[in-house]
């Protein structure tokens, strides 16, 4: 019986969660990993952060499906302090394209979190602006 890989890979700015892109965008091929492992879900090209890949699929869903309830823990840089009523709307559910999310715990960081260096360096919270943002 063979054993399960799992692999944890702190993935980079620009890059894809995937390993073919049409539009020639970075993607996990570019990184030296074992042959039958994917993603156990995924994050967005512009973010940062440990993805778990696996040759398991059973363990891929386990880890995915919302049902199991795992939770997960994310860090977001954003325009601005938020105001309570902004951290009320997000703690209870934000509609996102495919529905609702569900609740969750949410806070704003009272220090700066000790990360690596980011290439392309993240921008300050005050000055942070996506290209065609206004």
């Amino acid at each position: 019986m063979a054993k399960t890989r799992i692999v944890a890979l702190n993935k980079p700015y620009g890059y894809l969660t995937q390993f073919t892109d049409k539009d020639g965008r970075p993607t996990l091929s570019k990184f030296s990993l074992p042959h039958g492992v994917y993603p156990a879900g995924r994050l967005d090209f512009d973010s940062e952060g440990l993805l778990l890949l696996t040759d398991d699929g059973g363990l891929a869903h386990r880890l995915t499906d919302p049902s199991h309830g795992h939770p997960r823990v994310y860090w977001a840089q954003v325009d601005r302090v938020p105001d309570e009523a902004t951290m009320k709307t997000l703690r209870s559910g934000v509609m996102l394209s495919d529905g609702k999310s569900k609740s969750c715990k949410a806070r704003v960081l009272t220090e700066e979190p000790d990360l690596p260096p980011r290439n392309p360096p993240s921008a300050t919270a005050s000055t942070c602006r996506r290209p065609g943002s206004s």
